[in-house]
């Protein structure tokens, strides 16, 4: 059972992913995008693989050593239950990460990579996106969509970085 959660919780989220990356400015991806509701399956595969390991799940983290979360990932069911925390944490930085890049205007062919980078290495898509959304905001002459929008000359193509 627990070999059928570790993959349920990847392809409760993988729509939602293809959304964001195939399919972005449609209204039911900004919709999705702004929701919390698709994290909640994942998050219940999350729940339902924790209640077996939570007395040891709860003494890895309530004393963090390195030892501990070592021991932690050989118990049955353990590593699969981190694994659906990381999944639900990843797709809930790409929903916040598309919204500001919508947010921005930052092209969706630049966005959809880093998104794609954020699904496998998530810090290191993270840390990217960071660093363009810096470079996005100091760019001077540049109005965000959410500037643009409330002034009534919202552009519907997001222009390129």
């Amino acid at each position: 059972m627990t070999d059928v959660l570790f993959d349920l919780a990847f392809w409760l989220a993988a729509p939602f992913w293809a959304l964001l990356i195939l399919a972005p400015g449609r209204r039911w991806t900004d919709r999705i995008a702004a929701s919390p509701l698709p994290l909640v399956p994942v998050l219940a595969v999350y729940v339902a693989l924790t209640v077996p390991v939570f007395p040891r799940l709860w003494a890895a983290v309530s004393r963090p050593e390195l030892g501990g979360f070592q021991e932690l990932m050989t118990v049955d069911g353990a590593a699969a239950a981190i694994w659906a925390q990381v999944i639900a944490w990843d797709l809930f930085l790409g929903q916040w990460m598309y919204r500001e890049a919508r947010r921005l205007g930052i092209h969706p062919l630049v966005m959809g990579p880093l998104l794609v980078l954020t699904v496998l290495l998530s810090p290191i898509g993270v840390l990217l996106f960071l660093a363009l959304r810096v470079l996005r905001s100091r760019t001077p002459g540049r109005r965000t969509a959410s500037r643009t929008a409330n002034s009534g000359t919202a552009d519907p193509k997001p222009s390129a970085v």
